[in-house]
């Protein structure tokens, strides 16, 4: 068997993920996604075992084909919390020559929310761009609403231009709003879950579905 970066490690490993991917295929139903949308739902339900998530899961029109040129180009990833970060098989970030972050515990961010009665996440978000990790690169949101609204607030006032937002934070407070304003942005390629309805996990599904979707593109 030819070796895929992108999938299990194990040839016992990859029947098991292809078999589940199969039952959510059967048992998922009609989807209006397209065939490059609809791996990263797939991969979102198979992590969750939610099908909510067929029909709560948004795309901008340009997102896959961005984040997959975003991956292929070896562009950063910025994620909100450690989470996203251990979760994404850095072998497969490594085929790409594409390195991952997050700010959001590094005593600078502390002290600047604290100084400021902002949160971490906001001057995580901020650490990032001052860093040039924004522009071009992959924003990756599956806890902390305030980050996602601090990077529509980047992109809106402060020109910022990720490639690709990805924005499933999870929640009560400002979760559902925070996507919902990222629905509005028309000239940054998003995906998002509707709702109160995400967390890391999906993020993490999104992304490693979005790596198997540039393999293949590499390989094409």
């Amino acid at each position: 068997m030819n070796t895929i970066v992108t999938e299990q490690l194990t040839q016992a490993g990859q029947r098991i993920e292809h078999e589940s991917f199969s039952i959510v295929d059967r048992e998922a139903g009609p989807h209006c996604y397209t065939a490059e949308q609809w791996p990263i739902v797939r991969r979102m339900i198979h992590a969750t075992a939610d099908f909510e998530f067929n029909g709560l899961t948004r795309f901008h029109p340009d997102a896959v084909c961005a984040g997959v040129e975003a991956i292929l180009s070896g562009r950063p990833i910025v994620a909100d919390v450690e989470m996203i970060c251990v979760g994404v098989s850095r072998p497969r970030l490594a085929h790409f020559g594409v390195e991952i972050h997050q700010f959001i515990s590094d005593e600078d961010v502390i002290a600047q929310a604290r100084a400021t009665n902002s949160t971490r996440a906001v001057h995580a978000m901020r650490k990032a761009r001052d860093r040039g990790l924004l522009d071009g690169g992959i924003v990756a949101v599956g806890n902390a609403p305030t980050a996602l609204l601090e990077v529509i607030r980047l992109v809106s006032e402060e020109n910022v231009r990720p490639r690709l937002i990805v924005g499933m934070p999870v929640g009560f407070v400002s979760a559902a709003e925070s996507k919902a304003a990222l629905a509005e942005i028309v000239h940054i390629p998003w995906i998002l879950t509707e709702g109160r309805k995400g967390g890391s996990t999906l993020v993490v599904a999104a992304l490693h579905a979005l790596l198997a979707l540039a393999e293949a593109r590499q390989k094409a």
